[in-house]
């Protein structure tokens, strides 16, 4: 009674049930492995963030690549800024998630070197294209405080470094492009000002990632395998089903044939 399974219909049907079977496996996998990496992250974070600060030239130098172990990494750095250097960075949002731009000022340490300093959000002009109003940095030696962040690239953040930007406006922060115009080796990286915190209407501190919640990865990993777990078992169901069918059928028509010969 089970040989309708090899009907046309019910081979594909099969099949389709086959190949769902390892996309969803996959799929739970997927969303597992971006629940451990989530996990990671938020530890690696909290950790950074909780750390003593040390010296920025201690964990980086020009032209290096700022490890994932040593981003979010709490660094201090002593020098003056050099606001005639100051470039914004556009299409950048604020706490609030209103859109703007962030103002990044080249600090000059003692030795010459240069580290990038993201000192915050400010609002846009109504010309997008023009420089928008920065409040001025701090004049003389500053000790500041801030988040270590690697260089952003095109590739990383999807984000278009585009030619003939207005003059002094960027659309990443890269160690490399600033140290070209800047003439001045660059630390690699950036620091993300954390203190000290600017005063009246400087820009604004950017907050803390979040380091707390891991999303619904896990859940909807367990989806997945669920998901997978329960197509053979429809498909037991069908065939079930199906053969009970077939069997009412088939008596329903032995019935019929039946009366003529009984009457």
């Amino acid at each position: 009674m089970y040989r309708f399974v090899l009907t046309r219909q019910w081979v594909c049907l099969t099949l389709v049930a086959l190949v769902l079977i390892p996309v969803m496996i996959k799929l739970g996998f997927w969303q597992y492995h971006r629940h451990v990496h989530r996990v990671a992250q938020n530890e690696l974070i909290n950790a950074n963030l909780r750390a003593k600060p040390v010296p920025v030239a201690e964990v980086s130098s020009p032209g290096r690549e700022v490890p994932r172990a040593d981003v979010w990494r709490a660094v201090t750095a002593t020098g003056t800024y050099d606001t005639a250097h100051e470039v914004v960075v556009r299409m950048r949002t604020s706490n609030d998630d209103k859109v703007g731009f962030h103002v990044v000022t080249p600090l000059v340490l003692g030795d010459g070197r240069v580290v990038l300093v993201d000192r915050g959000w400010v609002p846009g002009g109504d010309d997008p294209r023009a420089y928008p109003p920065v409040p001025a940095a701090p004049s003389g030696e500053v000790t500041v405080t801030g988040r270590l962040k690697a260089d952003e690239t095109s590739g990383g953040s999807g984000i278009k470094d585009r030619k003939g930007l207005p003059d002094r406006q960027v659309m990443l922060i890269n160690s490399a492009q600033q140290s070209e115009y800047l003439g001045r080796p660059v630390l690699g990286g950036y620091m993300e000002l954390t203190s000290p915190a600017p005063t009246g209407a400087g820009p604004e501190i950017i907050t803390e990632p979040d380091h707390d919640s891991i999303g619904a990865h896990m859940a909807y990993a367990v989806q997945w395998w669920l998901f997978a777990s329960a197509v053979p078992m429809g498909w037991l169901v069908l065939v079930r089903r199906e053969k009970r069918d077939r069997e009412e059928e088939a008596a329903k028509a032995a019935a019929v044939e039946a009366e003529p010969a009984t009457a």
